[in-house]
Formats: C-alpha cells, sequence, structure tokens
C-alpha cells in the first residue's frame, strides 16, 4: 500500500503533472459529448428496478383486505393411538407394542368413546367488494370450517357467514355485519393484463396480517391441473400460506386475481405463486351473491386435446380446437347435430385454440342462450345451432379404464401392433362390453407398440378407423391400407370401452 502511494504521487509531481491535467480534461470532455450526441440515452431508466413506491398504493388498499381465521372442531377416539415408524429390528419396537398394548387395556372400557373435539384454526386472507359486507376468499380457506372472522385492519373483527362457494375456481363469498360501510375495492380488467406487468399482492402469510409485496406478471394461462377451468396469473410476487384468498392488484389499485396456489418445495415463497384471473371469478361470485349456487353453461360432450398425431391424420395443416370424443344423447350437442369425432374451432364466436379453452367458454355461455359453433367435420367446415342447457355440477366422468384380456382366434394387424377379433356375444361376456357397443374388439396389445403407449387394452373396442365406421377385423385391416395409399402417417381410431366410453386415439401407420 505505501509503495502504490509513493508511486501514484510521483506520477503527478514535475513536468508530467500538466500533461495529466491536460488527459483528464480531454476525458470529461470526451464524457460530455456522449451525452450530447446521444441525447435520448437514459441511465436513468435502466437503473430503476421497479415503481420508485407503492406506498400511497398499499396505504389506499389495505384496508379493504382482511385476515381470515377458521375455526373447526375435529372428533377423535380414545384408541387413535399408532405405532411410530421403525426401521425393521429396531431395540423400541418392542417397547412401543408393550406401552400401547398397556394403555389399550387400562382404556379398554373407554377406547371406542369419542374424545372430547377439539379445535383446529387456520388462517388465510380475503377482501371486500361491497361496502356493506361481502367479502371474497378461497373456497379452501373456509371449507369445513364451524366459524369464520374477518379481522381488519383498524383492529375490527366480524363473525362471517358463507353465501355461497364454488369448489371449481376456489372461491367463496362471505357477509359480514358492519357498524359502518366498509372500505371496498373492485376488479380490474385481467384479459388486459400482459407479461411483464407489475401487481401488487396483499394478505396474511404466515399469520403477518397487512403484508405487502410486490412482483411482475410471470405468464398467463397457466394450466396446473387444478380444475376444469385453469387459467392462472403466474406472479413472482411473494406469495406464502396464508395469502390464499387475498387480492392480487394492478397499479391501478383494482383486484385483477385471487391469490390461490404456490409451488414451493419447502412451504415458503420462490417466486412462483398463482391467482385466478378476475374474468374468471367475476362472473361466478355474481351467480353465488344471486343465487347462493353456480349456474354454469353445458353443451352435452366429452372433449380431448388434437394431438400433432390427430391433426396429422385428419388433414389439418396445424393442430388447434376441441375433438368430440362423445356425444351425451341427452344435451344440447346431440340435439344440435354434433357428432363424435367433429373439432370444435369456435364456440359463440369465440375461436378454441386448444381443448382446455372450451370448457371456460361454455361454463361462462348464459343458460338458454342460442350460440353458433363452428365444428371441422371431415375436412369440411360446418357451422351448428346449439341451445345451451344448465350444467348439473354432480355429473362425474366415466373412467376409460378397462380389464386387460387376451383371446385366441383373432387376426394380427401389424400395423397397429393389435390383435382383433369381430364382436359376438361370447366376447361381450368376457370382456364385459355392454349391447349398444359395437364396433371390434381388441383381444390382444402388442406391449412394444405405440398402440399400448396411447393406453389402447384389450377389452376396448375399435368403433371407428379414420372417420369410417368398422364392424370387422377386415375392415379395420382395409381402412388402414386406404389411408397409407392417401399418405397419411397416422390412423384416428375411434377406441369405446365396455362402459360405452369413447375416445380418439391417433396411432402411427406409416412404414
Amino acid at each position: 500500500m505505501r509503495f502504490a502511494a509513493m508511486h501514484h504521487k510521483a506520477i503527478y509531481s514535475g513536468v508530467r503533472r500538466p500533461v495529466f491535467r491536460t488527459l483528464e480534461v480531454a476525458f470529461f470532455a470526451m464524457l460530455l459529448s456522449i451525452f450530447v450526441v446521444f441525447p435520448q440515452t437514459s441511465f436513468a431508466q435502466t437503473s430503476v428496478a421497479g415503481p420508485v413506491s407503492v406506498a400511497d398504493l398499499a396505504e389506499r388498499l389495505q384496508g379493504a383486505v382482511v385476515n381470515i381465521s377458521t375455526t373447526q372442531s375435529i372428533k377423535g377416539t380414545a384408541s387413535s393411538r399408532k405405532l411410530p415408524s421403525l426401521p425393521p429390528g429396531s431395540p423400541f419396537e418392542d417397547f412401543f407394542e408393550k406401552f400401547l398394548d398397556r394403555d389399550q387395556q387400562g382404556n379398554k372400557k373407554n377406547s371406542q368413546k369419542p374424545r372430547p373435539p377439539r379445535k383446529v384454526r387456520s388462517l388465510g386472507s380475503g377482501f371486500v367488494i361491497d361496502s356493506s359486507g361481502i367479502i371474497i376468499t378461497n373456497n379452501h380457506v373456509i371449507a369445513d370450517a364451524d366459524e369464520i372472522t374477518a379481522n381488519f385492519s383498524d383492529g375490527t373483527k366480524l363473525k362471517a357467514v358463507v353465501i355461497g362457494r364454488d369448489p371449481k375456481v376456489d372461491v367463496a363469498v362471505l357477509r359480514v355485519k358492519a357498524a359502518k360501510p366498509l372500505t371496498a375495492v373492485s376488479f380490474g380488467e385481467s384479459k388486459k393484463l400482459r407479461v411483464g406487468d407489475w401487481v401488487m399482492a396483499i394478505g396474511n402469510p404466515f399469520g403477518l396480517g397487512g403484508t405487502v409485496t410486490l412482483g411482475i406478471v410471470s405468464a398467463r394461462d397457466r394450466d396446473i391441473n387444478s380444475g376444469p377451468y385453469d387459467n392462472f396469473i403466474q406472479t413472482d410476487a411473494s406469495i406464502n400460506k396464508g395469502n390464499s384468498g387475498g387480492p392480487l392488484f394492478n397499479m391501478a389499485g383494482q383486484v385483477i386475481g385471487i391469490n390461490t396456489a404456490i409451488i414451493s418445495p419447502s412451504g415458503g415463497s420462490i417466486g412462483i405463486g398463482f391467482a385466478v384471473p378476475a374474468a374468471t371469478i367475476a362472473p361466478v361470485i355474481a351467480q353465488l351473491r344471486e343465487f347462493g349456487e353456480t349456474r354454469r353453461g353445458w353443451l352435452g360432450v366429452r372433449i380431448q386435446s388434437v394431438t400433432d398425431e390427430i391433426a396429422e391424420s385428419l388433414g389439418m395443416e396445424k393442430k388447434m380446437g376441441a375433438l368430440i370424443a362423445n356425444v351425451n344423447p341427452k344435451g344440447p350437442a346431440f340435439a344440435g347435430g354434433m357428432k363424435a369425432g367433429d373439432i370444435i374451432t369456435k364456440f359463440n364466436d369465440v375461436p378454441v385454440a386448444q381443448m382446455r379453452d372450451l370448457p371456460r367458454i361454455v361454463a361462462d355461455t348464459p343458460v338458454g342462450k342460442q350460440v353458433d359453433v363452428i365444428v371441422l367435420r371431415k375436412g369440411a367446415e360446418k357451422t351448428l345451432r346449439i341451445k345451451i342447457a344448465r350444467l348439473d355440477e354432480k355429473i362425474k366422468k366415466a373412467s376409460l379404464t378397462s380389464p386387460a384380456v387376451v383371446d385366441d382366434g383373432t387376426k394380427r394387424i401389424d400395423d397397429l401392433g393389435l390383435s382383433l377379433s369381430s364382436l359376438n356375444n361370447d366376447l361381450r361376456k368376457k370382456h364385459k362390453i355392454g349391447k349398444k357397443v359395437a364396433g371390434v374388439v381388441i383381444v390382444d396389445v402388442d406391449p412394444a407398440s405405440i398402440a399400448a403407449e396411447k393406453g389402447i387394452k384389450a377389452g376396448d373396442v375399435i368403433s371407428e378407423v379414420g372417420q369410417e365406421i368398422v364392424k370387422s377385423p377386415e375392415d379395420v385391416e382395409k381402412r388402414i391400407k386406404e389411408l397409407q395409399k392417401l399418405g397419411r402417417k397416422s390412423a384416428l381410431l375411434l377406441v369405446v370401452n365396455g362402459k360405452g366410453d369413447l375416445r380418439f386415439v391417433a396411432v402411427k401407420i406409416s412404414k
């Protein structure tokens, strides 16, 4: 250090000092010229990481955000103790067995008597959308709760009652009785959100009420397989346990989503949080407030994705739309002329880019409305007029599984990796195939074939090949050869299980 200081002093002494002063002047003149020549360069902009401050916005909104605390009574019995998980041969194994045996013998008379209920408490978040006392939160926050309390930022605590809830989009509507009008917030247009827009979350993470976090929209239309209407907003604004049910705001102070889920191996925020968009929940909330239940539109079809293989087998230039696997004979789609194999590309003037778009579009359509549905049928567009019915929320999807069985005396179709046989009474009984199911039964599947990879099993029935009905193994073989002559790389099979559930499967047939 001393040598460096001395060296630095020597450079600027004597005759060299004026020379370096000249260089310094020239250097600063060069920097000045850069700012003059490039006046549009803004170094201040590149150094700013976000809004200067959101203090005013947070102060204005915090009064509308509440902490939701719930209490649930859990019943138990005196004989609920279990042997802890121990490694084999553990010296403690005998000890715990003797202890539990003695405990059960000593409480033999009371072992089946219920213990006094114990209270389980949980915390979440919510927000006021009506100053009269309407609060929104997640359904999972208040599910099975015996008591619900809304805790406000000014210390007020009010008992809340559920006026409606919907597990499918995970939203619940609560009501509290307040002595004065409450601070309320409104919904914004979540469809206008762009990736990179700033958003702010306010909630009750880990019981720390009134916590404000800031981030951006990381992605839109995320499908996390939590329900039929998934289209989450992904954000890196910190969302943790207890944030569930809280609002996600835009920079105008409007609610553009409800914070609902996170991805985290540790249980804490790693910057991947999800919010249900306002566009999804607002119509549901309106129905819950008016009717106490949801009234979604129903089309009466079962759908599946249009894969690259299916698109190629149908001669489509690109994959799009929702493929109809089955049409309910009691539904509006059947009455409107829709058929299995149709691909819905537009519903009520709304394009259907992929399968998962259709359930949301149909659900948001008013019950009883007549809509135009454009389908692709055997390569040609067709417009159907369909009157939307009301969805019965109790309708369950049937399983597509079928028994794995093998039969003899069959015809082998090497291009498919399948052994087939014509249907008869013996095969129907053996494979438990319903009387209404028609086609060619699959009696064996090559485990190394593409068909096996696609989930085709022995006991399934092929009803169509390339959108043409087949009744015998010879029909299947003939149709495969026709498709190969047309240059198709895949064949679209309509497969039915014993219960009559249909699905389309594209299987490669190119050699």
